[in-house]
């Protein structure tokens, strides 16, 4: 049993499938948007896991699936992975009728997805995400980029998907520390707009952890709908959508500090955005000490960093962190926008912020 979301968008509404089991359907919900050649970009990791499954679903629905199977991780989302991911898609012989199927986490989906948006004008792509983190944020939303010198997800396009089909149960080969991070992103909805939604995860996080069907699909499909609906709202960021940065400002800088690399993955940088985000808010009297207090308890309850410390290796630097967040894409006007918190559940978005108590923050 799957939980249906729709992305009100009008003319480029999709719908979000969310429920264990769903790959097996993926030849069945595909074929009616799929015409000609169907690439299916993927990494090595999930295709050693996960493609034959499907590629033999979208057999028995008579597609022409064709694998493209790029090296995992965040190096492959950039110019070079971009250009080569758009070759290998041209050769498939795709046209622009045609349906471009990313299967993976946030790298592939962005990069796919991306692709899709410039690849011969404009060609439509679904989402298949396979990591947590993938499947209640970046598969969402219509936001594909790829990372450049200067910083995360720098150059890209808004580029909506056709479908969304988040199967739960692929997430059971994830190793923990991918799940965690893919957590931060769930448990961000309840900090930013939702105090109940907070509480049920206080609740039931071990056990949708520990791969409780039910409890991980409420999971996933509460905060999709959350998604969804701020994203109907305020498709290309231009108000209220800026609330799903919160923990992004300060985590795509650490993210960038650290090179992109294993020392930190993104949900942990989202995690460590978060608490300092929370910790700011309370420098500055916006927020009650017990909300920080309780949401920075969780998180490291569950297992997810919260102090900069925690990061493996040398500290990136406070110096070297307020430069990489002076390129962040949410600066405006000259000013870094921010998301801040009242409390647990009050989010709110603003540019007034000394640089001093962001820098007395950083520094710990």
């Amino acid at each position: 049993m799957s939980e249906r979301i729709t992305v009100n968008l009008g003319q480029r509404s999709y719908v979000i499938r969310a429920g264990a089991g769903l790959l097996a359907h993926a030849g069945t919900l595909l074929a009616p948007l799929a015409r000609g050649p169907l690439p299916v970009v993927t990494d090595a990791n999930v295709a050693k896991l996960h493609l034959p499954a499907l590629l033999e679903a979208l057999k028995q629905a008579g597609l022409d699936a064709r694998p493209i199977i790029l090296e995992p991780g965040e190096g492959t989302k950039n110019f070079r992975g971009l250009e080569n991911l758009c070759s290998e898609l041209l050769a498939t012989g795709i046209d622009r009728g045609g349906l471009i199927v990313a299967f993976g986490g946030g790298v592939i989906g962005d990069l796919a997805g991306f692709a899709a948006g410039v690849l011969k004008r404009g060609i439509d792509f679904a989402q298949i995400p396979t990591t947590l983190l993938a499947q209640v944020d970046s598969s969402v939303g219509g936001k594909t980029a790829i990372n450049t010198a200067q910083g995360k997800n720098l150059v890209g396009i808004f580029h909506q998907p056709k479908i969304v089909l988040a199967d739960t149960s692929v997430l059971s080969t994830l190793p923990r520390r991918q799940l965690l991070a893919g957590y931060a992103e769930v448990v961000k909805y309840g900090a930013l707009g939702d105090a109940g939604f907070f509480e049920w995860l206080e609740a039931n996080a071990a056990l949708a952890l520990a791969g409780d069907g039910a409890a991980t699909v409420h999971a996933v499909a509460h905060s999709c709908r959350m998604k969804a609906d701020v994203v109907a709202r305020d498709e290309r960021e231009s108000g209220e959508r800026a609330l799903l940065n919160l923990g992004h400002t300060f985590g795509h800088a650490l993210e960038a500090a650290t090179g992109f690399s294993d020392r930190l993955l993104h949900g942990e940088g989202v995690a460590l955005g978060m608490a300092l985000a929370f910790r700011l808010s309370v420098k500055l009297g916006l927020c009650p000490s017990q909300d920080a207090e309780r949401f920075t308890r969780h998180l490291k309850t569950v297992g997810l960093p919260i102090e900069i410390a925690n990061i493996p290796g040398p500290h990136p630097g406070v110096d070297a962190l307020l430069q990489h967040m002076a390129h962040d894409k949410k600066v405006k006007n000259g000013k870094l926008i921010f998301v801040l918190l009242h409390g647990i559940g009050q989010g709110f978005v603003t540019t007034d912020i000394p640089s001093e108590a962001v820098r007395n923050v950083l520094a710990g």
